[in-house]
C-alpha cells in the first residue's frame, strides 16, 4: 500500500486526505483485528476492500493505536508477543517476545510505561519504555481476569476491570500497587474515563448497563447505572468531548451516551454482536467488529443505520485508524 509524501497542508474530506494544492494521497487503512484467525484486515476506506491479511502471533484479542500514532500495536495473548504496524502502510514494524499474556494493553498518556493486563494469569504488569524497548519492571497480582485498562490523563493512575470477579482496581503508576479496589455490576469489560478524570464509565457486560464511578476521591464511589443494552461491552469517544458510544454486543446495538446528562440520547441497530469500534474524523461514522458476523459495519450515525459492511476474519475484536475523532 503505498502513501504519497505531501509537504503541502492537506485537509480531511470524505475519507481522503486532499492537498489544497490539489495533489491527492491515500487514505491512511483501517485496521480490523480477527481473533480466531491470528491476523489482522487491513481495509482501504476509499473502495471498502480488504486488500490485505497480516499474520499475528496467537490469539490476539486487543489492538492500540500508540499516543505518538507511530504503531499500531497487536497484544497476541497465547503468543506471549506483540506485533508493531505502520499504521500508514500497513507494513510489519516489529515483533516483541517474552510479553506474557498480553491481552489489553495501554502507554500512558506520557509514554514512558507500557501496561499490559494478563487476563489468563491474574496480573497487570508495567514496562519501562526508552522509545526502543520494554523491559519489565513490576507484575501486580489482581483479582480474577483483569479486562480491560484505563490510564488518567496525568499518567498517575490506571484502572482495570475484573471480569469474573466483579471488581474496578485502580493501581498507582509511580509505585506500581494497588490504591483501592470496588464491586461492580456483573462482568465488567472496557473502562472509560471522563476529560477532567473525574468520572469513569464502566461496560457490564453480564447485564444491560453502564455503571458510572466518582474517582475524584480518596475512595471510589458508584453513583449510576446507565440502562443501555444487554452485553454492554466497548467504548469510543464520539469526539466532541461530551458524548461516548458503547456497544451493546447481545442486544446488537451501540448507544450514544452524554457523559454530562450521564443518560443515552441515541440507540443505533447493529448485527451481528457489535464489539470494538472506532469513529471517523469528522464525527458522522461509527466503524465497528461485528464480532459474530465476520463483517466490519459502517454506521452513518446521521441515517442512524449500518449503511456498509465488510467481511473480515473470525472472531472480528477491534478496529483503529489513523483518520479517527479526538479520543
Amino acid at each position: 500500500m503505498k502513501i504519497f509524501s505531501i509537504a503541502r497542508t492537506c485537509a480531511v474530506l470524505g475519507g481522503l486526505w486532499i492537498s489544497i494544492g490539489g495533489a491527492l494521497a491515500a487514505a491512511p487503512p483501517l485496521f480490523v483485528l480477527n481473533s480466531l484467525e491470528a491476523n489482522v484486515s487491513v481495509i482501504d476506506p476509499v473502495t471498502w476492500t480488504e486488500t490485505a491479511r497480516i499474520p499475528t502471533g496467537k490469539e490476539p484479542h486487543h489492538l492500540y493505536l500508540t499516543p505518538d500514532e507511530k504503531s499500531i500495536i497487536v497484544a497476541n495473548a497465547l503468543g506471549d508477543t506483540l506485533t508493531f504496524l505502520d499504521p500508514r502502510t500497513a507494513e510489519v514494524q516489529r515483533t516483541v517476545r517474552g510479553i506474557v499474556d498480553p491481552y489489553h494493553l495501554r502507554f500512558t498518556p506520557d509514554m514512558k510505561w507500557f501496561i499490559t493486563a494478563a487476563n489468563r494469569l491474574n496480573h497487570v504488569d508495567f514496562y519501562r519504555w526508552d522509545g526502543k524497548e520494554l523491559n519489565l519492571v513490576q507484575r501486580v497480582a489482581t483479582s480474577r481476569t483483569p479486562s480491560h485498562l484505563w490510564i488518567d490523563s496525568r499518567s498517575t493512575t490506571v484502572y482495570s476491570t475484573m471480569q469474573d470477579s466483579d471488581e474496578l482496581v485502580a493501581i498507582d503508576i509511580a509505585t506500581q500497587t494497588i490504591k483501592w479496589r470496588t464491586k461492580t455490576g456483573a462482568m465488567p469489560a472496557d473502562v472509560y474515563g471522563s476529560a477532567d478524570d473525574k468520572r469513569l464509565f464502566v461496560g457490564l457486560t453480564g447485564s444491560d448497563s453502564v455503571e458510572v464511578f466518582d474517582v475524584s476521591g480518596r475512595e471510589p464511589l458508584s453513583i449510576k447505572k446507565i440502562k443501555t443494552g444487554n452485553g454492554a461491552h466497548a467504548f469510543r469517544a464520539a469526539g466532541d468531548g461530551r458524548h461516548l458510544y458503547v456497544s451493546n454486543r447481545v442486544a446488537n446495538s451501540i448507544s450514544k451516551i452524554d457523559m454530562t446528562a450521564q443518560q443515552v440520547v441515541e440507540t443505533y441497530p447493529v448485527p451481528g454482536g457489535p464489539d470494538c469500534m472506532e469513529v471517523s474524523a469528522d464525527g458522522r461514522f461509527i466503524y465497528v467488529s461485528s464480532r459474530w458476523a465476520r463483517k466490519l459495519s459502517v454506521v452513518d450515525t446521521e441515517a442512524k443505520k449500518v449503511v456498509r459492511q465488510v467481511t473480515v476474519g473470525k472472531s472480528p475484536h477491534g478496529v483503529w485508524t489513523l483518520q479517527h475523532a479526538p479520543r
